[in-house]
């Protein structure tokens, strides 16, 4: 596509090469989905380190499902929404969702007078449809809207690697392992530090991303802990209770002892969140002297991190898990709110394809 030409794919996987260590200690959870600095920007600083080659992630391998899911998931595929049904959007939104760049940097290029809609010059705010013509830097824009069913990955993040599209130090991201999207934009559904492992949730839908992420929503991320130190069970009490953390109250849903011999100096636990908040978990131990030794997250929302899948491995959801995971998210099979009102979701998990 020419805008892709111009402004180049900040999804497209590099070439292989050597991963980061997995010796370096690991602590930590969910980071904010905060927008990141423009690729052109980080190209442009002195001090930006050349970016690390890496592996594509490796598609897990499945048995090929039954011709009842076949036939359900063509289906599913097939289906469209009519363009003039599609509502009008901020115009930085619909060019973020095209992969012309990043919220922010929409924003900028819309200030500087870089945006026309409809042959004028565009302002903060405006809001574009399906029949608009966008022109960015002289060049027209294809948007894509969401007339049909989103994609959705699962993968299992290991250490080392960042949930970022750029990273000036030249670290390696998730974006740089996983198959490119072609006709939309990767988004992250909540975020693991560089130390931290497993699930990670990568959707081209917007909305999903928002819905299971969104603290209104209180979706459950699940996270399998290593503690080094004493964890007794009045500890575990007060930590479902609440604690003051320096950003505010926080609290575990729910903790329980998994693994680890009672005179071993590590034991493992489980505990369940509702809240995406910086290296949460981790400050959460902390807060009582506790050491968090290795941190993974085994489950977010109604999807839990399948045994089979190992780290660095990726599995792309079928078009009917997918359609089951928006609607246990309460959205219609292209990311429309249905009617009804909120509903809180539950943790059941859709069932999935087996592996071989």
């Amino acid at each position: 596509m020419d805008h892709e030409k111009r402004f180049g794919n900040k999804n497209a996987a590099r070439p292989a090469g050597d991963q980061a260590a997995r010796g370096r200690n690991r602590s930590n959870g969910d980071q904010p989905q905060g927008e990141q600095r423009p690729r052109a920007e980080a190209k442009g600083r002195g001090d930006a380190k050349p970016k690390q080659q890496v592996q594509r992630a490796k598609k897990l391998r499945l048995r090929s499902p039954s011709q009842d899911i076949k036939n359900k998931a063509q289906k599913l595929k097939e289906v469209r929404v009519d363009l003039n049904e599609i509502e009008p959007v901020r115009l930085q939104k619909a060019l973020s969702s095209s992969g012309v760049g990043s919220r922010r940097e929409m924003e900028e290029w819309i200030e500087a007078g870089l945006v026309l809609v409809n042959g004028k010059k565009a302002n903060l705010g405006d809001k574009v449809g399906p029949h608009d013509k966008v022109t960015v830097k002289g060049d027209p824009i294809k948007l894509k809207w969401p007339d049909r069913l989103p994609r959705v990955i699962m993968y299992h993040k290991e250490e080392g690697e960042i949930v970022t599209r750029d990273d000036p130090e030249g670290r390696v991201t998730v974006f740089d392992r996983l198959p490119q999207a072609k006709s939309s934009r990767w988004v992250a559904i909540g975020r693991l530090d560089v130390n931290t492992s497993g699930l990670l949730l990568i959707t081209t839908s917007g909305e999903l991303a928002n819905r299971m992420m969104h603290p209104s929503f209180e979706v459950e991320r699940e996270y399998s802990v290593r503690v080094l130190g004493e964890l007794t069970p009045e500890i575990m009490k007060e930590m479902t209770k609440g604690v003051q953390l320096e950003d505010g109250e926080a609290r575990f849903d729910r903790i329980f002892q998994t693994g680890g011999q009672e005179e071993s100096a590590n034991q493992w636990f489980n505990v369940v969140i509702k809240e995406g908040r910086n290296r949460e978990v981790r400050r959460m131990f902390e807060h009582f002297g506790l050491t968090v030794s290795r941190l993974m997250r085994v489950r977010f929302g109604n999807i839990g991190l399948p045994p089979r899948l190992k780290r660095g491995q990726f599995y792309e959801l079928n078009a009917a898990e997918v359609a089951a995971v928006m609607k246990w998210s309460n959205l219609t099979v292209t990311g429309g709110k249905k009617s009804g009102g909120q509903r809180r979701p539950s943790a059941r998990k859709p069932k999935t394809a087996r592996a071989e």
